[in-house]
């Protein structure tokens, strides 16, 4: 008992030291960052926030106070063991290449009440500032004697504004569900016509099928990849685009991603480029020799003849490039992009550059490489940009979210990819197989 009463006495203060303490580690470990602290700190104002409600919707439910203060603690126990556990180890989840029960039991709940808490929050906050808004307008008129003054909102009506906007906010647990659950499996096979004027007629109607950010994990299991390669092959390619991001954050399951993807099948090959997270995970050398054993091959600065009926296109590939002072993640840091690629560009034929970052492009066309195939932004992966294009994560560190985009005589390809990061859910941007049909017939082209 006297537990008990203790426990209902300090548990916000527990809850509120706990979650300040995480919220304000960075500074400990010597991260000064202006920007990531106020995340912190917003994270740590969306959860007391939520902890809040819980607990009044707990007093209303729940009318023994024993059973309140008891439940209040079983759950602030698990909420501080999940948090605790994936806040450790946030690089280190999802790792294998099968669902495992730890996953399922540990990481999804988590990674889902994260994801809608702080969405939810940042809702609620808009409408409180709407809010506020309101309320000085009002003030203001009411000051200055207007006759058509807005009149105070009655209690009732408050009441149910109030509950109507905890409704909205409750939103994003709902669409974080979808997407767990639904939205990250929802494949989706695009069809492209892409006119290249310098394709030589024998590769007209050649067939590149394109996959991308595969991020092998207990989220993507090697399973699933199977059976994305079987969509490939069904799909008739003539040759099969890989671009980067096997992994997520795990370099023991290189081989399983190699192994799950050594069943694509094409005429003239299947070809690939690395990205951002072969480098962190520091498995460019080794995965790269392991998809040559199955016969696939990554082009790392280095390019590859496609031949056909005498003719033949110029398949280029890079790794994963950064500039240095640009918000995009970190890799390989180049002062410029594509640097020694002129030297791989042949001249009076179709060059194809696979590479994983869609930034490369504005450089790409520059050197006249008719087509670029990148990857990186899985299309944004939780977006609304089908109400306003600026409403996509990916806009934060590139304007080539996804689909086709055109300078002159040069296409990019930016694939929405298949796998997820950081939450396993998708939302307004499908896993994506894409077919690129080329064409030299010019009054066919299509532009973005």
């Amino acid at each position: 008992m006297a537990m008990i009463g203790l426990f209902r006495r300090y548990w916000r203060r527990v809850g509120v030291g706990l979650l300040l303490g995480w919220a304000l580690l960075p500074l400990a470990e010597g991260w000064t960052g202006l920007p990531d602290v106020a995340i912190q700190l917003l994270f740590l104002a969306s959860q007391m926030f939520w902890i809040r409600r819980i607990g009044a919707l707990a007093k209303k439910l729940v009318t023994g106070r024993r059973w309140r203060v008891g439940l209040g603690a079983s759950g602030l126990l698990i909420y501080s063991v999940l948090l605790a556990y994936n806040i450790r180890n946030w690089e280190n989840v999802s790792h294998g290449s099968t669902l495992s029960l730890r996953a399922a039991l540990l990481e999804a709940p988590m990674r889902l009440w994260l994801f809608g808490s702080l969405l939810g929050f940042l809702l609620i906050a808009a409408l409180w500032i709407l809010a506020g808004v309101f309320r000085t307008i009002r003030w203001g008129l009411g000051k200055r004697g207007a006759a058509h003054a807005p009149e105070p909102l009655s209690p009732g009506r408050r009441r149910f504004l109030e509950q109507a906007a905890v409704g909205v906010a409750a939103a994003p647990f709902f669409a974080g569900t979808y997407g767990l659950f639904y939205g990250r499996l929802n494949l989706q096979t695009t069809h492209q016509r892409i006119a290249l004027p310098r394709l030589p007629k024998a590769f007209d109607g050649f067939r590149i099928v394109q996959l991308s950010d595969l991020h092998i994990s207990a989220f993507m299991p090697a399973d699933q990849i199977r059976r994305y390669a079987a969509i490939a092959n069904d799909l008739k390619p003539d040759l099969v685009a890989l671009t980067g991001d096997f992994l997520t954050w795990d370099e023991n399951a290189q081989r399983a991603i190699v192994e799950a993807l050594s069943a694509l099948r094409a005429p003239f090959g299947i070809f690939g480029c690395l990205g951002n997270h072969e480098w962190l995970t520091g498995t460019e050398d080794s995965i790269t020799r392991l998809f040559a054993s199955q016969g696939t091959r990554i082009l790392r600065h280095e390019r590859a003849a496609i031949t056909t009926g005498g003719s033949m296109i110029n398949l280029l590939g890079v790794d994963y490039e950064s500039l240095r002072g640009r918000t995009e993640a970190p890799g390989n840091q180049v002062e410029q992009y594509l640097p020694g690629v002129e030297r791989l560009l042949v001249p009076d034929t179709a060059n194809i550059l696979l590479s994983h970052n869609p930034n490369t492009f504005d450089r790409a066309a520059e050197l006249g490489i008719d087509l670029s195939l990148a990857g990186h932004t899985h299309g944004g992966q939780v977006t609304l940009d089908f109400i306003d294009p600026h409403l996509s994560p990916g806009r934060v560190f590139t304007q080539y979210v996804r689909g086709r985009y055109q300078q002159r005589n040069s296409h990019v390809y930016v694939n929405c990819g298949i796998g997820t990061i950081s939450f396993p859910i998708r939302l307004g941007a499908r896993p994506e197989i894409a077919v690129l049909e080329l064409t030299g017939d010019t009054a066919k082209r299509e532009t973005r």
